[in-house]
């Protein structure tokens, strides 16, 4: 080869300068996915640094294999187990010699071009941190789900932190590229031992140091969530309250890390975030806890609650997590599960009765009226938190679905409901959506109700699998709301059906409830449908 071509070959070859580091504890199944996820990254990578916490499963030793093929991999096992994820981190931190690194959990991958499209940023921008867009992949279904997509839709530079304080909602540690240096110069590490939602403090720390952040939206980490397996991950296992717990501990000591370094505003983001998605996410599942459990969730929640301020409750007042957490500050005992639920639903259902002082004030209750529903009143009715009740019937001769849109206080009668839209989407099949529209029609006084066919057979009706129910409500002069419904119970709407099928023969039907109470809807085709049905139940029977 011509020496002047080879000296531009190597010009063009990424400069190895990223330590990756994976941890993993008792993972020999995912581990060394995961490490080679991150050596296939190319020569961007220096070397991947892979800490085994103590593991019993063999995971060290197939490191280690890995390790004697593998120049750039560099194994370090831990005599103890941390109990947590923040020690081994720090341990892969201490031992990296690259200028950047980021981290990598063992039972996740990176995307084929992650790094360089993260290095690329860094050093275009003189960035300490980039941060790209993560993709939680539900297993085995293959779904997929972007985590904060606002903030990667673009590229952007954010010379400091406070010039986006979204930024303080992506509490994720894996999908960033850190600049070695910055990190150690700030002396920003992870709560060490048995912390729970370590990345929680991390991301606080790393803000509160005020780096020059780039944003880019390639997809850079893959979180795989696997709900089935027999260990759960810290963060999917919220069936103790010790998990709550531990929530709202990292939450505070995250306000507490940014209010100390004078970032006041991102400080009053952290709290609002609690409100918005931690809150909301607890409250969801919290009808299907025992008492025991609501209690101490309960007591939890409001001693967290109580450290709010004036300020933290007068923005944005009528945001649903705000109401949310002002009924659970107002009760000494857990109440209005079901209509909290409701509200805590993404987008939020405020559900009938609708009470008011003798005023004629908007209160959440006749027993709660300090709770004042007030700020519903001016708020965007493209933005208020419509209720809508959904009955699927499914028929021999027609399935039908049935809505019912109910008054909030005045605001849907003054916009003039005219029509909602109808979309069942695909659970596991991104962008296969079924679509129809129907008129809004005026029924009893404070509602307004509509009805629609659903097929039940491909390709124009609904065909195998799991779908879930969106709308979107029409107001007058072009206004609208999208909403999901709340699933009716009762008399058994939501039994499974056989509905005979030209196509098929028979069709099963399954309307159910979401752990948000929103109607969705299992459809089973033909007798292979039938047979993978009763599989699917004898085998969780057996389980």
């Amino acid at each position: 080869m011509d020496a002047s071509v080879d000296a531009v070959s190597r010009a063009e070859r990424p400069v190895p300068r990223v330590a990756v580091v994976v941890i993993g504890y008792d993972d020999a199944a995912h581990v060394t996915d995961a490490v080679r996820s991150a050596l296939a990254q190319g020569p961007a990578v220096r070397e991947v640094v892979a800490v085994d916490d103590c593991s019993t499963d063999g995971s060290a030793t197939l490191l280690e294999r890995l390790a004697a093929s593998e120049p750039r991999l560099k194994v370090i096992r831990r005599r103890v187990n941390s109990g947590g994820c923040g020690t081994p981190r720090n341990t892969g931190l201490d031992a990296v010699t690259s200028p950047y690194v980021m981290f990598l959990d063992s039972d996740d991958v990176l995307p084929p071009g992650a790094v360089d499209a993260l290095l690329e940023a860094a050093t275009g921008a003189h960035a300490e941190v980039v941060s790209g867009l993560c993709v939680r992949r539900e297993l085995p279904s293959g779904r997929e789900v972007p985590w904060q997509p606002r903030l990667y839709a673009l590229h952007a530079v954010v010379p400091h932190p406070a010039q986006r304080p979204r930024l303080v909602h992506d509490t994720l540690c894996v999908n960033k590229l850190y600049r070695t240096g910055f990190l150690r110069e700030h002396r920003i590490r992870f709560p060490e031992g048995r912390f729970a939602y370590e990345d929680v403090v991390f991301t606080a720390r790393v803000l509160a140091a005020a780096p020059r952040i780039a944003l880019v939206p390639d997809r850079v980490y893959v979180w795989h969530v696997r709900r089935s397996a027999e260990r759960l991950s810290i963060s999917l296992n919220r069936a103790g309250v010790e998990n709550w717990r531990a929530r709202t501990q990292a939450c505070r000591q995250a306000y507490e890390v940014l209010l100390g370094a004078g970032q006041k505003e991102l400080a009053r983001v952290a709290r609002a975030k609690f409100l918005d998605h931690d809150l909301r996410m607890y409250l969801r599942e919290l009808g299907l806890r025992d008492a025991s459990y609501r209690r101490a969730w309960w007591e939890l929640t409001r001693a967290h609650l109580a450290e709010y301020d004036a300020d933290d409750w007068a923005r944005n007042p009528a945001a649903p997590g705000r109401l949310a957490g002002r009924v659970v500050l107002a009760s000494p005992e857990p109440r209005d599960l079901a209509r909290l639920r409701e509200l805590a639903a993404r987008p939020a259902r405020l559900t009938p009765p609708y009470a008011r002082a003798p005023d004629g004030t908007p209160v959440w209750s006749e027993e709660l009226p300090q709770v004042s529903l007030e700020p519903l009143l001016t708020r965007p009715v493209g933005a208020l938190p419509l209720a809508v009740d959904a009955e699927l019937r499914p028929r021999a001769h027609g399935t039908r679905l049935l809505l019912r849109l109910h008054e909030l206080y005045g605001r849907l009668a003054q916009a003039g409901p005219e029509a909602v839209e109808v979309e069942w989407r695909h659970r596991d099949t991104r962008g296969l959506v079924v679509r129809t529209t129907a008129e809004l029609a005026e029924a009893a006084a404070g509602t307004w109700s509509a009805e629609t066919a659903v097929g039940l057979a491909a390709p124009a009706g609904l065909g195998a699998g799991t779908w879930d129910l969106r709308l979107r409500v029409r107001f007058r002069e072009g206004v609208s709301r999208e909403v999901t419904a709340h699933a009716l119970a009762g008399a058994g709407l939501l039994r499974r059906r056989a509905v005979p099928s030209a196509r098929h023969g028979v069709v099963l039907v399954q309307p159910y409830r979401t752990h948000s109470g929103a109607l969705a809807l299992r459809v089973a085709p033909g007798v292979r449908g039938v047979v993978t049905v009763a599989h699917g139940r004898l085998r969780r029977l057996l389980h």
